[in-house]
């Protein structure tokens, strides 16, 4: 596929990788259990990313609630601008995380999520810088690593990408969203086969989550294999949005064939003129 046809899918890849680059849940924050009995933050009762819109909004009401109580709380600003992020609001996420990171200068789960909600916002550059900042050499974070990974993606800087992606899968192997990250980084070069490769190893990992084989159904219906990607697809959404990205994996590959024919015609035509 040209190139001009993957730049219009960017924006949806780049969702799904930086959805998976980094993550950060109430278990990963060694403070949680001593806030959560004293009832001081607000308890999600599932990770965001599997909250429905609904669910998501009631939770941004409820944490944004804690979240103007005590803006210095670690936990519950990183839980409130992840749900930010989620619905979308990505400019308000980054404020929040501006102010946590603020109170909280050493904290390496707040410098990760700010790094992240500076890549949602368009700050990449930014973003690796903080996500640097909350590795340690002497004890890697492969999270941190993968979601260099992401960020170098996003760049353009895809050979140190896949390095970084290689690194975590050093210290964590056959962790499903790091190999679901390196697989997209093919896709986003152009690339779908490599890619197919990476996410069906990613897909047969147990602990693999719904983005992942969301991706490996973009990738199997960039290919044209169409009935293949539903298929897939089915099993994450519902039929309706299981058809729309069909749909709209059908107009990118006939805007592909339409590309290619225009190009051979051009070519054709330089032929003739200079013979």
């Amino acid at each position: 596929m040209p190139a001009s046809a993957y730049s219009s899918i960017k924006t949806r890849i780049f969702q799904a990788a930086a959805t998976a680059m980094v993550v950060l849940t109430l278990a990963s924050c060694t403070t949680t259990k001593d806030k959560m009995t004293t009832g001081s933050v607000p308890k999600l009762t599932k990770p965001v990313e599997a909250m429905d819109d609904t669910e998501v909004r009631s939770a941004i009401d409820r944490v944004g609630q804690a979240y103007e109580k005590n803006p210095r709380d670690a936990v519950n600003g990183v839980n409130y601008a992840n749900l930010l992020r989620t619905a979308g609001r990505d400019a308000q996420a980054l404020a929040v995380m501006q102010q946590v990171a603020i109170a909280n200068p050493t904290d390496r789960n707040v410098l990760a999520a700010y790094g992240k909600a500076q890549a949602a916002a368009g700050q990449l550059q930014q973003a690796l810088n903080t996500i640097g900042r909350a590795q340690t050499p002497d004890r890697p974070d492969w999270k941190l690593i993968s979601a260099e990974g992401a960020i170098l993606d996003q760049l353009g800087r895809s050979a140190e990408a896949r390095q970084r992606y290689r690194d975590a899968l050093d210290i964590q192997p056959t962790e499903p969203s790091i190999l679901s990250n390196l697989g997209m980084s093919y896709v986003l070069t152009g690339d779908p086969r490599t890619a197919e490769t990476y996410l069906r190893q990613a897909v047969g990992q147990p602990s693999a989550d719904s983005r992942v084989r969301q991706n490996l159904a973009l990738v199997v219906g960039l290919q044209g294999r169409f009935p293949e990607a539903e298929e897939i697809a089915l099993r994450e959404m519902s039929q309706q949005q299981a058809d729309a990205n069909v749909a709209y994996l059908r107009s990118m590959l006939s805007q592909q064939n339409s590309w290619q024919k225009l190009a051979a015609k051009d070519n054709g035509n330089a032929s003739t003129g200079t013979n």
